[in-house]
Parts: C-alpha cells; sequence; structure tokens
C-alpha cells in the first residue's frame, strides 16, 4: 500500500494506492502521522487530478481505482462516477435504476471508499434536499464540494 497527504479546501486528505490503483480517500486525522510516499505515479496523478478538480479545471476524474466492496456497492459506485460535474441524482432515483431501495443506495454511498473521485457528494435525498455526507465536518463538507461544481441547495 502506498500513502500520501494532500491539502485541500475540504480538509487534509489521505489517499491510499495498492499498486496501480486508488483504493481509498479519506479525510486524515489530526494526529496522524506525515508519512508521505506519493512518489507512486498513480498517486502523482490522483494529486495533480484533485488539484485541478478543486481549482474547477477538471470536471471527471481519469484515475484507475479500486474499490473494496460487495457487487452492489460497487454498482452504485459506478453509478455515482456517471453522474456529471456539477450535476447531481437522488438516492431515489438510483435506487430505480437498480432495481432497489434509496436506504439500501444511502447504505453504499456512505460507505464509498472514495469520495470526492467517486461523487457521492451530487447524490441528493428527494427534492434536492442534502441527504447525508460521512466524510469531513458532514454536511458542510458536502455543501462545500457541491458549491465547488456551481450547485446550489435550496
Amino acid at each position: 500500500m502506498s500513502l500520501c497527504y494532500v491539502d485541500s479546501p475540504v480538509g487534509r486528505l489521505a489517499l491510499e494506492a495498492d499498486h496501480d490503483a486508488v483504493t481509498s480517500v479519506r479525510w486524515a486525522g489530526d494526529g496522524e502521522r506525515a508519512r508521505d510516499t506519493s512518489s507512486t505515479p498513480v498517486l502523482k496523478e490522483a494529486v495533480k487530478q484533485l488539484d485541478r478538480y478543486f481549482a474547477r479545471k477538471l470536471k471527471r476524474f481519469d484515475l484507475p481505482l479500486a474499490a473494496r466492496g460487495t457487487d452492489f456497492q460497487k454498482s452504485v459506485w459506478k453509478m455515482m462516477c456517471e453522474i456529471p460535474f456539477g450535476g447531481t441524482a437522488t438516492y431515489g432515483g438510483m435506487a430505480m435504476a437498480l432495481g432497489s431501495g434509496p436506504r439500501a443506495v444511502g447504505m453504499a454511498c456512505g460507505r464509498n471508499p472514495i469520495p470526492i473521485i467517486v461523487p457521492c457528494h451530487r447524490v441528493l435525498g428527494s427534492g434536492g434536499k442534502e441527504g447525508g455526507f460521512s466524510g469531513g465536518k458532514g454536511l458542510p463538507t458536502k455543501r462545500q464540494l457541491l458549491a465547488i461544481e456551481g450547485v446550489v441547495l435550496l
């Protein structure tokens, strides 16, 4: 496993990769050691793309990903990657497309190991309600990510 850290507008992020694929993006803890092994090509590219995303110059990530999860979770994460920059989807709409229920989709969103790159922040509750967000500072972080993309919640 390779690991690197990147400071971002939504907090300090820890990026992990196995071999040639990103496996995790998480918010780094305050006491976490500042070990940095970003010399791996996939992590260098991930940092570059995240920097471009936060600068509003990248609308779609193009990275090899290797998220660990169930087949259903992977189908939800794949569908999230199809939501365009600045767009949103709903838990219910995704559930209908997958032949599932909104709660199951919400649980899969909450277990997304690669947030931001796999854009779970773009999934909203019915009627454009925020829903939830398990990363960073929760809903304020979700709002901040959506604002970067030009999405304004009512």
